[in-house]
C-alpha cells in the first residue's frame, strides 16, 4: 500500500515534493488573492458584527477549531442578534453560553441538506 515516488507531484522550479496548501506549518501560502479575500471577510464581519447574522458551520471538527469553530462561537456570544448553526455528524456541539442562539444538527451534511 505505497505510492511510487515517481507519481508524487514535484515543484517545477526546485524539484521538491509538492504538498497541500494547509495551515499546518510555515509553508501555508498567503498570496495576494488570499490577502484580498481575507480583507473582504474582515470587512464583512466588521460591517455586520452587531447585526442579524448567521454563522453556519458545516463539518468543522475538533482538529482545527481555532480557525472556524471558536471564532464563530465568540462572535455569536458577542452579538445577541447572531445565530450559530452547526451541522456535523458526531461533533455537533455548542457551549452553554450560546445554546439559546444555536441550532446543532448531529447528522451527515448531505443528508441534512437533502431533508431541508
Amino acid at each position: 500500500m505505497t505510492v511510487p515516488s515517481e507519481l508524487l507531484p514535484r515543484c517545477p522550479v526546485c524539484g521538491k515534493p509538492m504538498t497541500m496548501n494547509l495551515r499546518c506549518d510555515d509553508t501555508f501560502v498567503e498570496d495576494e488573492g488570499w490577502k484580498r479575500a481575507a480583507s473582504r471577510y474582515e470587512d464583512f464581519l466588521n460591517k455586520n458584527k452587531d447585526g442579524r447574522i448567521v454563522f453556519l458551520e458545516l463539518g468543522v471538527g475538533g482538529n482545527t477549531p481555532g480557525i472556524i469553530k471558536y471564532p464563530f462561537w465568540n462572535m455569536t456570544y458577542a452579538n445577541p442578534n447572531a445565530k450559530y448553526i452547526c451541522i456535523n455528524k458526531g461533533e455537533a456541539v455548542v457551549p452553554r453560553e450560546i445554546e439559546n442562539q444555536s441550532v446543532c444538527v448531529d447528522s451527515d451534511i448531505c443528508e441534512a441538506m437533502k431533508s431541508l
